[in-house]
């Protein structure tokens, strides 16, 4: 490498072994939160997992495979068939905090990911939570009247 040229995180955080271990870990949290798995269309969790490794890589300097297999990553359009809630977002983290802290990456580079993978998290969210206990809806004629503006005479 010449001085001109600066290693990728993809490298320096160990290329393609540390990634595969880190996207394995990743599904094997997915694949026992039932909540989270059944934000997954196919019963094998196996392409889903080459999905996100090869887009990870590439994201991080690494091959260009996700690119060269499956087109630009577009990731809200690929997410948008599914209910992406605030509540799977954070299952999706937490699997994700728990995969990266198992990584074999310095603090500093998990943080760097971290601050990625947060973003895009956030980003990918297009549904509401569904309420634990809905409000009771209150019909019109059990609302009460809207206060009046008149001030009260002065003395």
């Amino acid at each position: 490498m010449t001085s001109s040229q600066t290693e990728s995180f993809y490298d320096a955080v160990g290329g393609h072994e540390t990634f595969v271990r880190l996207v394995r870990t990743f599904y094997v949290g997915v694949a026992a939160d039932p909540e989270l798995r059944a934000l997954y269309p196919d019963e094998d969790l196996g392409p889903a997992e080459v999905h996100l490794r090869m887009f990870l890589e590439q994201y991080w300097g690494g091959p260009t495979t996700y690119s060269k297999q499956r087109g630009h990553p577009r990731l809200g359009m690929r997410h948008a068939a599914f209910a992406v809630t605030p509540r799977a977002r954070d299952l999706w983290l937490a699997h994700m905090r728990t995969a990266l802290q198992a990584s074999g990456m310095t603090d500093e580079q998990v943080g760097q990911f971290w601050a990625y993978v947060s973003r895009a998290a956030h980003f990918l969210v297009n549904s509401a939570d569904e309420p634990d206990n809905p409000p009771d809806l209150i019909s019109l004629e059990e609302t009460p009247s809207a206060p009046s503006r008149r001030r009260p005479p002065s003395r």
